[in-house]
């Protein structure tokens, strides 16, 4: 009993010390500066903060209610409808909120021209339909039918019946995913950056405008102070939706069978299914951008970004830039898959034991969420000069910066699956003999081996796109591919933008085929219905 007390103990020490590091101490920095030199008294006398915190509330408002009225017929259609093609449906539904936020922008800049207000609005619906579909779908699917046919036979039509029995009974779910996509959108920065232009800024860009652009470090500081009450509001919350949430599903234990769709059920279908052809209008218009010149339809981006004209631009070929991607995204995850699941095991184990404790660990764990990446990024520059070797210039902080946003979704991927497992398997393997360690490998192993494998593609694929930290820590010779694009996207000449476009159709297209490995893995909970 006390070698398990101690082993919980070192196993929580571990990821809660790295977050302290690397997280807490930097964001902190970063609020320290905002309230020093009168930085926060001068933010919020400037009547052009509050636009900025008008813009970003009210576009993130405006992008969550979007995405919600999208996401539910998508929800139906893969929690209600036993039709063809749904797997289908759901790999083309989720490849959008994997998708690194810039080439989410250069897509929708490819269908709308220089972008603005809507175009900003759509393409961050576009990223959070997802969300809305799997999180309602992963209750939806598990609610009884039985309440909702005995309000039709009792003369309910069935616009009624659904707004009376099956909405109530849907409203933890659609609250957690509006808390989260409302978040997602306020912290957007890719999309806003190559979308917004000049004109329209957020708390987000306006951080990163001040910092690299301006040198404004105090007003910077502050406006991350700003931001960073918003998204703790959001996680708050979020965390009670998705408390709710758990307690209706461990409530409605029974999972209904998809059945053949009748009647009025076909609009709703109908629906889901062009939503699913309209998320893939983006993703067309820029494959047949980085194809199309002045002169025609040409490979001229990809070879360019290959050459010379590559390396006049970015310092290093567009092949170097894709293999830093890789690389770093690949030690980010490995990383991040260590203090992960660790930190997935102690929590299913604390719970049993500890529940109040374990429930303020996972809260501290998912923070990194809902904290700017442009923040956390900021505040490496301002604290890691003070850590031996000045860590500023490593390379080595690319990688751990995009472990930190990696880390809360790996846990949320892992922990409902331990936490699933019968606590008897356990127990029967330690009454045999087995030490802590042979129980994880014999026991909890072989049921979470398949969400490992899909925690790590999904993990991968988010690390491959991040760009908020990146933009900071990067340095000028080993940029990576989104860091490049932007880049590209920056400097004048039609060469310019088709190397940029050619660089979002290679990260897309890695996307692709991880979130399609990561489907044939998936296990029956629904990952992205946790967040």
């Amino acid at each position: 009993m006390r070698g398990t007390k101690i082993s919980l103990g070192v196993g929580a020490a571990v990821p809660l010390l790295f977050l302290v590091v690397f997280f807490a101490w930097p964001v902190a920095a970063i609020l320290g500066l905002g309230l020093r030199e009168a930085g926060v008294g001068a933010v919020l006398a400037d009547p052009q903060t509050w636009d900025l915190v008008a813009f970003t509330l009210g576009q993130a408002a405006a992008s969550t209610v979007v995405a919600l009225l999208a996401g539910l017929p998508v929800a139906y259609l893969l929690a209600r409808c036993a039709v063809r093609g749904r797997a289908l449906v759901r790999l083309i539904v989720t490849i959008p909120f994997v998708l690194p936020t810039l080439v989410v922008g250069m897509a929708f800049r490819s269908v709308l021209g220089d972008g603005g207000v809507f175009a900003i609005v759509l393409a961050n619906a576009f990223f959070n339909v997802a969300v809305v579909a799997r999180t309602v779908g992963g209750l939806w699917a598990n609610l009884d039918r039985r309440a909702e046919d005995a309000a039709r036979a009792l003369g309910a039509s069935r616009w009624r019946a659904f707004t009376s029995v099956t909405l109530p009974a849907l409203a933890p779910a659609i609250g957690s995913a509006l808390a989260v996509v409302f978040l997602f959108c306020a912290t957007s920065f890719g999309v806003v950056l190559v979308l917004g232009g000049s004109e329209y800024r957020t708390l987000e860009t306006e951080i990163y405008l001040r910092t690299v652009q301006l040198l404004d470090l105090p007003g910077a500081s502050a406006l991350s102070l700003l931001q960073l009450v918003a998204v703790v509001g959001a996680l708050l919350v979020g965390a009670i939706a998705r408390r709710k949430r758990e307690t209706a599903l461990a409530l409605r234990s029974r999972t209904e069978t998809a059945r053949r769709p009748e009647g009025a059920e076909w609009i709703v279908v109908g629906s889901a299914v062009a939503v699913v052809v309209l998320l893939l209008l983006p993703v067309f218009s820029l494959i047949a951008q980085s194809l199309s010149t002045r002169d025609g339809w040409s490979f001229a981006g990809y070879t360019a970004l290959a050459g010379d004209a590559a390396k006049s631009t970015l310092g290093v070929s567009g092949l170097d830039a894709a293999v830093n991607s890789l690389g770093t995204a690949f030690d980010a995850t490995l990383l991040a898959m260590f203090l992960g699941v660790l930190a997935a095991v102690v929590l299913s184990q604390l719970r049993r034991r500890r529940g109040r404790l374990a429930e303020a660990m996972d809260m501290v764990l998912m923070l990194p969420l809902g904290v700017s990446a442009v923040t956390v990024g900021f505040g490496y520059l301002v604290t890691m000069d003070a850590l031996p070797g000045d860590l500023r210039s490593s390379p080595v902080l690319v990688p751990f910066a995009q472990a930190l946003v990696v880390m809360p979704l790996i846990i949320r991927t892992v922990l409902p699956v331990l936490r699933a497992i019968d606590d008897r398997l356990r127990q029967a393997a330690a009454t045999l003999g087995a030490s802590p360690l042979r129980v994880w490998r014999e026991v909890d192993l072989p049921f979470a081996g398949r969400s490992l494998l899909a925690a790590a593609g999904f993990g991968y694929v988010v690390a491959l796109g991040e760009f908020g930290a990146t933009s900071f820590l990067v340095r000028p010779d080993a940029p990576t591919l989104p860091v490049a694009i932007s880049r590209l996207i920056s400097r004048p000449g039609e060469l310019n933008v088709q190397m940029a476009y050619a660089s979002c159709v290679l990260l897309m297209i890695v996307t692709v085929a991880a979130v399609a490995l990561i489907e044939r893995v998936r296990v029956g909970t629904e990952a992205l219905g946790e967040f």
